[in-house]
């Protein structure tokens, strides 16, 4: 018997069940290729296929326009950090930055080495509980773009809705709630995430970018820093993270017979509800640190009276096989990470787990 655990790490994250035993199955034979995937050649037939097959379930899924390119890139969200100033902040522009946690502060300081950034809100005074309303967002009208990160995994908050930016193209960090719920994407002039959360494996950046924005992209970068190159080559210049596409494409698979963002979008309103709604009935003895209204339907973080009870808490989870709770290590307390492959009944185990320890406690 296999055994398996109720997995809340923030990412690398639980990936579905379903799409583990489809990569067990194939992994030393591809479809009759005779090798695993992992041993196949990026210019090899197999692999296009699965290429082509991801980036249509990404449109489909997405719901994206003919109008965007859609890339698959190496070194992590982070690298996007500074290939989008590279690219797109032009001689005496600047760009906009919304500071909402710690990977949204990352961002604005890669921006910073590379041009100048303009703060369009912060909420780091207030340690990052909320995001901000929309009338507080403020930038001057020739930015070369305004970014946020949508969803904050540290300090467990979530944009529930975005700016209207006009003729300024937005740009977003999805990394932690990408493909977990429906968005109007066709708002975003480029959206990029790494995989490992919601997508499937690390190793593998998802970026959609829009045809207009990618024309404005600078000339004369290094080849593997320039947008451009990867939409020429539909992110075949080199070798991509070819396991990580690959796993990709199942996870897609898997999302669109839950019934596209719809259907996942409903399963992971009744998780963060049930997961919630247990938080909020006990406020003398659990407290969720994010404002309510900007609560993360994918990161929820709690205190408890003392760091000793949530190290009993988090060890007594241990034993009843739910892991990775532990908070992040710059703000502590309990975290737990419900991305798409958390199953509602995981949640109702959890919730079930936090009512016992609460009364014996």
């Amino acid at each position: 018997m296999i055994k398996r655990i109720i997995n809340f790490n923030p990412g690398p994250a639980a990936i579905p069940l379903d799409v583990l035993k489809i990569v067990q199955g194939e992994l030393l034979d591809y479809q009759g290729s005779g090798m695993s995937i992992l041993e196949s050649s990026h210019r090899a037939k197999e692999f296009e296929t699965i290429n082509d097959q991801t980036i249509t379930l990404v449109r489909e899924l997405l719901g994206l326009g003919t109008d965007c390119h859609v890339l698959f890139m190496g070194g992590g969200a982070s690298t996007q950090f500074a290939l989008i100033p590279m690219n797109f902040i032009g001689d005496g522009q600047m760009a906009a930055y919304v500071d909402t946690g710690e990977f949204a502060a990352k961002a604005l300081k890669e921006c910073q080495i590379v041009a100048k950034a303009h703060v369009a809100f912060s909420s780091k005074e207030e340690k990052y509980r909320r995001v901000p309303k929309m009338s507080e967002v403020k930038y001057p009208e020739d930015v070369a773009y305004l970014h946020v990160c949508s969803n904050n995994t540290i300090e467990g908050t979530q944009f529930h809705e975005f700016p209207d930016t006009g003729k300024v193209p937005l740009v977003a960090d999805v990394s932690s709630d990408i493909a977990s719920r429906r968005l109007d994407f066709k708002k975003f002039s480029l959206v990029y995430a790494g995989a490992q959360k919601n997508l499937g494996a690390a190793g593998v950046t998802l970026v959609v970018i829009r045809d207009d924005l990618l024309a404005k992209g600078k000339k004369g970068l290094p080849t593997m820093f320039s947008y451009k190159t990867y939409a020429e080559n539909k992110s075949l210049y080199n070798t991509p993270p070819v396991f990580g596409v690959y796993i990709m494409k199942l996870v897609l698979e898997w999302i669109k017979s839950k019934g596209g963002l719809a259907g996942v979008e409903k399963i992971n309103a009744a998780k963060k509800d049930l997961l919630y709604g247990a938080i909020d009935a006990a406020p003398d003895f659990y407290r969720g640190p994010a404002e309510k209204a900007s609560r993360s339907w994918m990161n929820v973080t709690m205190r408890l009276p003392t760091e000793e009870l949530e190290n009993k808490f988090i060890a007594g989870a241990k034993k009843e096989g739910l892991l990775g709770l532990k908070g992040h290590r710059s703000v502590g307390g309990i975290r737990f990470s419900i991305y798409n492959a958390v199953s509602l009944e995981d949640i109702q185990k959890t919730v079930d787990f936090m009512d016992k320890f609460r009364k014996s406690a």
